[in-house]
């Protein structure tokens, strides 16, 4: 079995920061790419960034500049620091992972979510 576990959401207003963190425990041979999607009410769950085992990361387009995703292969955790916080990046932030267990077989995992409130 695997777990993603997050922390770290919220309440901040405009303009301020918050760093989520997830820690993925179980039976990890690997894990691959890790990513924090969100969801905000009545929308589609998005990506908003993504980083490879190798530390390639990427960002949709409205959170470049602000918020910054990093990893520890050591520890399996990987952690989204979000900067220059905007109330339209309110929603529930879900951790992703794409792991190989130790039964050989590599399955696409989620967190619980976390909320992040920003207000105006």
């Amino acid at each position: 079995q695997v777990q993603l576990v997050e922390s770290g959401g919220g309440l901040v207003e405009a303009g301020g920061s918050l760093r989520l963190s997830c820690a993925a425990s179980g039976s990890i041979v690997r894990i691959n790419a890790m990513g924090w999607y969100r969801q905000a009410p009545g929308k589609q769950r998005e990506l908003v960034a993504a980083i490879t085992g190798g530390g390639s990361a990427n960002y949709v387009d409205s959170v470049k500049g602000r918020f910054t995703i990093s990893r520890d292969n050591a520890k399996n955790t990987v952690d989204l620091q979000m900067d220059k916080l905007k109330p339209e990046d309110t929603a529930v932030y879900y951790c992703n992972a794409d792991i190989l267990t130790i039964f050989m077989k590599s399955s696409n995992y989620w967190g619980q979510g976390t909320q992040v409130t920003v207000s105006s």
